[in-house]
């Protein structure tokens, strides 16, 4: 918990937490985190051509070509945003090697601790950098992408000391990973309006993205009778409101209207052109694209009763991130162990897990979140009880892992 509080002391914004990838904040977190697992008993502490942090405790050396279990989170941020997204799946497991390296204890398997330089896309817009390049598959074209203020990451990267040519060429040994797991605050209410501090993770949500333009007819608002228009607003009013009802509908799926926009609307005007997003998301792509196909029939429904024409533009499309049914049972034996509850729930939002899960198995831990389970806020906070039980569970699934 004081780690967290002084990462959070190193900001690219007064009065504010935000850490953008390879700003002097972002590098100074980077020095602090590779400074602290050295002194927690790291065996080697290497940053990659990214910026990724790994720290390797290495395994009893009787054991011989051991595998690797490999765990992390990442230390970028959101805008104003927490302490603990992210950075407490780098420092938990931290303080579990300090407890390991301090009673001389191995493990039969490399643990490698990975702090993910990016993962929220703040300053460039692309997520996941950290943890594609740490499996190869990092997407060289994004080194092009410019920032607000003109710079592109491959300047970003060079300025920090990086070498932005070296950034697909800097995978861990993808084959020697037995197992990644991460631990990570819930970001939701729900273990919080449960009562419950820790959930084993299902699922990490697959989600859709699209951008809806209604196009309609803008007339003069008082002399267009009530039956004669064609109001782009009032069809996206009806296409929110089944969106709700819809997933409301089955549990775990969950669809989200986040922006709307009359075009050129003005007070005395029929609105002619309305924008809105759309975002879906479940733990089962079936599940997913069954109430997608239901949403477009409606729309094509609404829009054809309106006289309005929908044009749509799916700007993301991301699978469900199942995790390891094995790995999640022995998350269940860890919890229990500790005298808590066993709960399960799916991620609604997107993690690093996601993304390392394309190369080896993953699981992950939630942590309860207090105020509400807010995240991405100031607000966000966990308590000390609860750190402290989750790096209990996660060290004794660290050793049903040897075991298994």
């Amino acid at each position: 918990m004081s780690w967290s509080d002084q990462l959070a002391l190193h900001t690219d914004q007064a009065g504010a937490l935000t850490c953008a990838y390879m700003t002097p904040a972002h590098r100074a977190v980077a020095a602090q985190l590779d400074a602290w697992m050295r002194e927690s008993g790291f065996d080697e502490v290497r940053h990659d051509a990214i910026g990724n942090v790994i720290g390797v405790y290495r395994a009893d050396p009787a054991v011989a070509r051991p595998r690797i279990v490999s765990t992390g989170s990442h230390y970028d941020t959101v805008r104003d945003g927490g302490k603990y997204d992210g950075r407490l799946g780098i420092l938990l497991p931290m303080a579990i090697v300090a407890d390991l390296h301090a009673r001389d204890q191995r493990l039969p398997y490399d643990f490698e601790v990975v702090a993910f330089a990016e993962e929220e896309g703040l300053r460039f817009g692309s997520t996941f950098l950290g943890s594609s390049a740490y499996i190869g598959r990092f997407d060289e074209t994004v080194l092009d992408k410019t920032d607000a203020d003109g710079i592109t990451m491959r300047a970003a990267i060079a300025n920090a000391g990086l070498d932005p040519a070296r950034s697909a060429h800097c995978a861990t040994d993808v084959d020697r990973i037995k197992h990644y797991f991460e631990v990570h605050i819930e970001q939701g209410p729900v273990l919080l309006d449960s009562g419950l501090p820790l959930g084993v993770v299902t699922a990490i949500n697959g989600g859709v993205r699209r951008i809806l333009t209604l196009t309609g007819l803008a007339s003069h608002a008082g002399t267009t009778p009530m039956a004669m228009r064609h109001d782009a607003a009032c069809a996206a009013a009806e296409i929110i409101l089944y969106v709700e009802q819809r997933c409301a509908s089955v549990p775990a799926l969950v669809g989200t209207v986040g922006t709307l926009q009359v075009v050129n609307g003005s007070v005395n005007v029929v609105p002619g052109v309305c924008r809105l997003s759309l975002d879906l998301r479940a733990p089962e792509d079936g599940m997913r694209d069954a109430a997608l196909a239901d949403i477009e029939a409606r729309i094509a429904e609404i829009c054809q009763r309106r006289g309005v024409r929908c044009e749509t533009e799916e700007v993301m499309r991301k699978t469900a991130s199942a995790c390891a049914p094995g790995e999640r049972a022995l998350w269940a034996k860890a919890i229990a162990a500790q005298g808590a509850p066993v709960y399960e729930l799916p991620s609604g939002a997107g993690h690093d897990a996601m993304m390392v899960g394309q190369a080896t198995s993953m699981s992950m831990l939630f942590v309860r979140c207090g105020n509400g389970g807010i995240s991405h806020n100031p607000l966000e906070i966990i308590t000390i009880e609860d750190a402290q039980l989750a790096a209990q569970a996660t060290q004794a699934f660290m050793l049903e892992l040897a075991a298994a």
